[in-house]
């Protein structure tokens, strides 16, 4: 019913740039939640940044004044742009949507995209 799809991952040296895409699809109303987490290998999946409907944001430590997110509602997307990227933020980037209001008044939690490769060289 929700589909989302990330783009904008690839290979960046050290001190670069990148800026992810994600955009939900399907039969939305609304999103409260979307979010940007990421997983290294051999590690866990950790929340990078958060964003609510409203514009309240929550960031990991790690990236706190080097990623900014946002959102555009109507377009049912999220944004994360990254700047002074390190070696440490390589990661497979995954996209998240929580608390969706589907068609017919339904909420859902907790959907994912496919995840994007983020690789930063030193």
């Amino acid at each position: 019913q929700v589909q989302l799809v990330e783009s904008g991952g690839g290979l960046v040296q050290a001190g670069g740039s990148l800026r992810l895409s994600c955009a939900a699809s399907g039969r939305i109303i609304s999103i409260n939640a979307m979010g940007w987490y990421r997983q290294a290998p051999g590690k866990q999946r950790e929340l990078v940044a958060a964003i609510t409907s409203g514009g309240s944001t929550n960031y990991a430590d790690s990236v706190k004044g080097r990623f900014t997110i946002s959102r555009d509602n109507a377009k049912n997307t999220v944004y994360l742009q990254m700047n002074s990227l390190k070696p440490e933020d390589t990661a497979v980037y995954y996209c998240n949507a929580d608390d969706v209001l589907i068609v017919g008044g339904t909420r859902r939690n907790d959907y994912w995209g496919q995840g994007t490769q983020v690789t930063v060289s030193s």
